[in-house]
């Protein structure tokens, strides 16, 4: 039996696609879309809920709107100021943190080891959907195989991920 956290999972793999496209017409940035849906799936990965979720579709709308409505609001209490190029030149370059910089590399090393490690098939769909931006439909057609079989390996690929990199 699965957990509501694998649930909701299974849902955002399978509602994605329209997901994305509600963010797109609500925020009005593809790009945006694809952040706050990354977003929504890090909220849901990291919940483990007890009780059941009725319509966990609605539910992951639901999340999905708020991250961005709060995303616009933050957005908003931003301020913008005009320069000229010259005056950009005199600001001073954020110097790259040594330690921050072997941190991020070591934490890249080790989701490719994990990206290596898939099964072969699981790792060409993963590869496909966040690496190439496919959808997954775009992903059943070019190998002949079913959307749901797309959506069960990327629930694989990403539920190994999340175990690995914790």
């Amino acid at each position: 039996m699965a957990t509501e956290r694998e649930l909701l999972l299974l849902a955002y793999s399978e509602h994605r696609d329209a997901l994305l496209g509600y963010l797109t017409r609500q925020f009005g940035s593809p790009s945006l879309a694809e952040d706050i849906a990354q977003e929504t799936w890090l909220r849901l990965a990291s919940r483990n809920l007890a009780e059941h979720i009725g319509n966990p579709r609605a539910y992951l709308f639901r999340i999905a709107t708020n991250i961005g409505t709060d995303h616009q609001r933050h957005h908003g209490m931003g301020i913008e100021v005009q320069a000229d190029d010259e005056v950009v030149q005199q600001v001073p370059a954020q110097g790259v943190d040594p330690a921050r910089s072997v941190q991020s590399h070591d934490e890249l090393q080790r989701l490719l080891q994990v990206v290596d490690g898939l099964p072969p098939r699981c790792r060409e769909i993963f590869m496909l959907c966040r690496v190439e931006g496919l959808s997954h439909a775009e992903i059943a057609e070019r190998l002949g195989i079913a959307k749901s079989t797309v959506v069960s390996q990327m629930v694989k690929a990403l539920s190994r991920l999340e175990q690995v990199m914790a």
